[in-house]
C-alpha cells in the first residue's frame, strides 16, 4: 500500500506538471495511479465520473478520491495537498516576478504557444475513455450530438443530462413491459 509520502509526492509531480488544470491531468493521474497498481484501469472512468459530479475543481476532487481509496481521509488531504501545492507556488512565483509584464509581446506569445498543448491533453484522455465507453453505435451517437448541441448551439449541458435520463428510463422502461408481454 502507498505511503503518505508517495501520495504527497504523486500527486505533486502531477501538479507540478500539469499546465491547464483539471482535464489536462487527468492522463498523468492514470498513468501514474495504474502503473503503481493503486488503482485498475477499468476504475478509472468512475474516479473521472466522481470527480466531475462533486463540486469544485476537478483535480482537487481526483485527488480527494484516490486519496481517500488509498489511505482514507489522512490520505484524501494528503494527496490534495500534493496537487495544489507545486501550482500554488508556481503562480505565486510567476505572479511576483510578472506582474509587470503580462501585457508584453513576449508573454503573450509564450500563452498562446501553450493553449494547443493543453487542447490536445484534454482531447486525448477524453477520447480514449470515449472509445472505452462508447460501445455501439447509439452510444457513439449520443457522444458526438452531445458534442454538437454543446459546441455549436451552445445548448446546457443539463438540458442534455435531463432529456438522457428521461429517455433513458423510458427505454427501460418500454423494454422491461416488452419482456413481460414476451413472458405471457
Amino acid at each position: 500500500m502507498a505511503s503518505y509520502l508517495q501520495i504527497f509526492s504523486t500527486f505533486a509531480k502531477i501538479g507540478a506538471f500539469t499546465i491547464g488544470g483539471g482535464y489536462a491531468m487527468i492522463p498523468l493521474v492514470k498513468d501514474e495511479i495504474v502503473k503503481k497498481g493503486w488503482m485498475g484501469e477499468e476504475d478509472f472512468p468512475d474516479i473521472i465520473a466522481l470527480s466531475q459530479s462533486a463540486p469544485g475543481l476537478l483535480a482537487v476532487n481526483i485527488s480527494i478520491f484516490v486519496g481517500y481509496r488509498l489511505k482514507g481521509t489522512k490520505g484524501s488531504i494528503v494527496a490534495t495537498l500534493g496537487s495544489i501545492t507545486p501550482p500554488f507556488l508556481t503562480i505565486l512565483i510567476i505572479a511576483m516576478a510578472f506582474s509587470g509584464f503580462q501585457d508584453h509581446p513576449v508573454v503573450i506569445r509564450i500563452f498562446s504557444g501553450i493553449r494547443p498543448v493543453v487542447v490536445a491533453l484534454i482531447a486525448v484522455p477524453m477520447l480514449q475513455m470515449a472509445r472505452k465507453s462508447n460501445r455501439t453505435w447509439w452510444m457513439w451517437g449520443m457522444s458526438i450530438a452531445t458534442i454538437l448541441l454543446v459546441a455549436f448551439l451552445k445548448v446546457s449541458p443539463i438540458y442534455i443530462l435531463i432529456v438522457t435520463i428521461i429517455v433513458s428510463y423510458s427505454i427501460v422502461k418500454y423494454r422491461e413491459s416488452r419482456k413481460r408481454e414476451d413472458g405471457k
